[in-house]
């Protein structure tokens, strides 16, 4: 069984600026296909407009508000909103809330600084 402990997994800064815990990845817990990790945006902040060549992005809004940059489209997220990002579109989100905004993303395949390339140096 594959298994992570919340506690355990130490958060890191990724490309786009967000802070990052992966809570599954191939490179410490033995799945293959697929990563899952929990993004945080302070308030006031945002990530960095980017895209990944070859993952396919879900991301699931679980705290705070935001704003989603997808391709050409603009709009607002919240808790419960479920989000897909092909490969290949530049995307950003914003915090646009008085409280952190937390995201579940899963990233197929797994999530790599490799693929992310940013847009907005």
């Amino acid at each position: 069984m594959n298994k992570s402990r919340y506690a355990s997994v130490k958060p890191f800064t990724t490309l786009d600026g967000s802070i990052i815990r992966e809570l599954m990845h191939p490179s410490a817990h033995g799945n293959e296909n697929q990563s899952l990790a929990e993004a945080i945006v302070a308030v006031g902040k945002g990530t960095h407009l980017h895209r990944h060549h070859c993952s396919e992005e879900i991301y699931h809004v679980t705290e705070g508000e935001g704003r989603m940059v997808r391709g050409g489209e603009i709009f607002a997220i919240n808790p419960g909103d479920t989000i897909c990002i092909p490969p290949g579109t530049p995307h950003r989100v914003d915090n646009t809330g008085a409280t952190e905004l937390k995201l579940l993303c899963s990233c197929s395949p797994p999530y790599s600084h490799a693929d992310t390339e940013l847009l907005d140096k």
